[in-house]
């Protein structure tokens, strides 16, 4: 008996994760800012303040990340420096394929909506981003 509410109760978690579709991909467009950080051993890390913004930009199943520094006037600052990424989709769905000039890695997008995405890479560390809301502070 044990063993069939195991099985049903991942079953039901299952089926109630909506899978991701390559229409979806586009969502990940725009301003991303880190909301929690969760370790492999179950640890997690809020983050309530970040000092730099993910921007993605994604055309088809490639696209690019790079870090930017966001003003309180709404402007962003940001250097040249960008991660280009291949999506691609496999057996657990989406993954992120990084490729820059000192490393590669890849991570796998686990959940993804207009407000929020998340990813984890080959150590389990779940990254979780919110949209960003900028501020603007007017003179």
């Amino acid at each position: 008996m044990r063993h069939l509410l195991i099985i049903a109760v991942v079953l039901l978690c299952t089926s109630c994760q909506q899978k991701i579709t390559t229409d979806d991909l586009d969502l990940l467009n725009g301003y991303w800012e880190i909301a929690q950080v969760r370790m492999a051993n179950g640890e997690t890390k809020t983050y309530t303040i970040n000092t730099t913004v993910d921007y993605i930009e994604v055309t088809g199943t490639s696209g690019f990340r790079k870090k930017v520094y966001p003003n309180l006037d709404g402007t962003y600052d940001t250097s040249n420096d960008a991660e280009q990424f291949v999506l691609t989709e496999g057996p657990k769905g989406f993954e992120i394929h990084y490729k820059t000039e000192l490393s590669e890695w890849t991570e796998q997008l686990t959940t993804l909506d207009e407000n929020s995405f998340s990813v984890t890479n080959a150590a389990q560390i779940t990254y979780s981003y919110k949209r960003f809301e900028p501020i603007n502070v007017q003179k």
